[in-house]
């Protein structure tokens, strides 16, 4: 059994660090949401009155925060030098990867192993342990973090030294953003030309247009397996995550000089949706916005 110190827990890190405390880890939580924290103990996690005492002792350190700057002045501020040297140190955080790279980089020089590690999934497979994780940091570094990582995931993956773990989600994630746009004007356009939705579903999960966004997501009421959108799009990944996502990666693609046209549509298309009141919603209501004629079957 392993101390874990276990710092954000919003609609993610609480489901994450239920099951590590569920599996078997002394998971010690703090988040700045007395509500947040009151349901971490609830479900197994002992109470810190601030971030620096959670990682007191610790053998491992796993954060969950909004962004960049966040993770950047927790670990300047209450990890580093706080927890011991001893410590695995991993932030599950999706931030921009030149940040990333700071902070292992800062805590190398203390004497810190350190990976990052955002995660695929979203919330019922932050609450289900069925998360897949990406990660980057030394061969070391990830091996001392895989035992953590696997009870809370099951796919973790490494993917390259510091930072890695961020590239590959921003790439992932303005693929998904860009192929549920895509799936979204598919079926506006189906039901313009007079298709039966569930009919096209039938035809297309089956032939060269299937993908996850389709069979695994679909953003049509009562169509494919059950989704948010039968949930009048609440209870998934939220519009404004999936646009501070795909900021991310067109900030990475102009600093690399690539040329990701696709990207860059499908973040003005979530800007559009945000600014117009979808921001809570989950990222497959994009489908309302982009013909406002859509109504769904009845």
């Amino acid at each position: 059994m392993s101390r874990v110190a276990f710092i954000g827990l919003g609609n993610m890190g609480g489901g994450m660090a239920a099951n590590l405390a569920q599996k078997g880890e002394t998971v010690t939580a703090f988040d700045l949401s007395d509500a947040a924290l009151e349901r971490a103990v609830g479900k197994g996690a002992k109470r810190a009155a601030s971030a620096e005492e959670a990682v007191t002792d610790a053998d491992a350190v796993i954060t969950m925060l909004p962004a960049g700057r966040h993770v950047e002045q927790l670990f300047g501020r209450d990890v580093l030098g706080k927890a011991p040297t001893s410590a695995i140190l991993i932030d599950c955080s999706t931030i921009d990867v030149d940040t990333a790279r700071r902070v292992e980089g800062a805590a190398q020089a203390g004497g810190y192993a350190m990976v990052d590690a955002p995660v695929s999934g979203g919330i019922a497979a932050a609450d289900g342990g069925t998360l897949t994780f990406m990660v980057g940091g030394s061969a070391d570094g990830f091996e001392r973090a895989r035992p953590y990582l696997e009870k809370m995931g099951n796919a973790v993956i490494h993917a390259g030294d510091a930072g890695a773990g961020q590239a590959a989600k921003i790439c992932n994630n303005m693929l998904l953003g860009a192929t549920m746009a895509a799936t979204c004007e598919t079926f506006a356009l189906a039901q313009k030309l007079g298709l039966d939705l569930q009919t096209f579903y039938d035809i297309s999960s089956k032939a060269s247009g299937q993908s996850w966004s389709m069979t695994s997501y679909c953003p049509v009421p009562g169509v494919g397996p059950q989704t948010p959108a039968d949930r009048d799009y609440e209870g998934g990944f939220q519009a404004q995550l999936m646009l501070k996502d795909l900021k991310l990666a067109m900030e990475a693609a102009k600093a690399a000089g690539a040329y990701t046209p696709m990207g860059g549509e499908a973040e003005e298309l979530y800007q559009r949706f945000v600014d117009r009141g979808g921001a809570t919603k989950d990222f497959s209501a994009l489908i309302k916005m982009i013909d406002d004629s859509w109504t769904p079957p009845a």
